[in-house]
């Protein structure tokens, strides 16, 4: 990996709310690994740096809204040639319960904007996904004001949860091996 992307909308009006879950995943990697995220404007987001052996990782979160998320993966991997498959991409999905988080390679956007941009900037949908899930309000008309809105405190609990477990297959998707990733967060403790 050369690319890790948390998805969500800047601004503390969004703070905490379900459409944030990737932005809070990858916050809580970057505390992990003792980085800190800059604002870089030719990238639309804020950045970290990451000293990962033989090559940098990169650390994103697109500061130009979830339905422009490809303006900034675009621009960045355009500049330091990260190929798609070099990237991970972690969103809110509400089509997992709240507690749940899937590793998943390529596939559709399922209505996820913030996915549906990066693979028109990307020019493919074969890219890695961590998908946390918030939960379906029930209605599809419904969908916008569920996801820009906080979780009810239980299923804040159970979210937190699901950006924790998925957390501890990191060293594996550090090391390229999403494999053993999936095979561990799939299964049941």
């Amino acid at each position: 990996m050369k690319l890790i992307v948390g998805l969500g909308n800047p601004g503390r009006e969004y703070t905490g709310t379900r459409h944030n879950a990737g932005f809070e995943w990858v916050c809580r990697l970057s505390e992990d690994l003792n980085v800190s995220f800059k604002a870089e404007a030719r990238f639309y987001g804020l950045c970290a740096r990451v000293d990962h052996g033989d090559a940098d990782l990169w650390l994103l979160k697109p500061q130009t809204y979830m339905n422009r998320s490809g303006q900034s993966v675009g621009a960045l991997c355009q500049f330091y040639k990260i190929l798609p498959e070099q990237i991970l991409i972690v969103h809110d999905e509400l089509d997992l319960q709240p507690g749940v988080s899937k590793l998943k390679w390529g596939g559709g956007h399922g209505g996820h904007n913030g996915l549906k941009d990066i693979a028109a900037h990307l020019g493919t949908k074969d890219f890695w996904r961590l998908r946390i899930g918030v939960g379906h309000p029930g209605d599809r008309s419904e969908v916008v004001n569920y996801v820009l809105h906080p979780p009810r405190k239980e299923e804040a609990s159970l979210i937190d949860e699901a950006i924790q477990r998925s957390m501890t297959v990191w060293p594996e998707i550090s090391q390229g091996d999403c494999q053993a990733a999936m095979l561990k967060l799939h299964t049941k403790p």
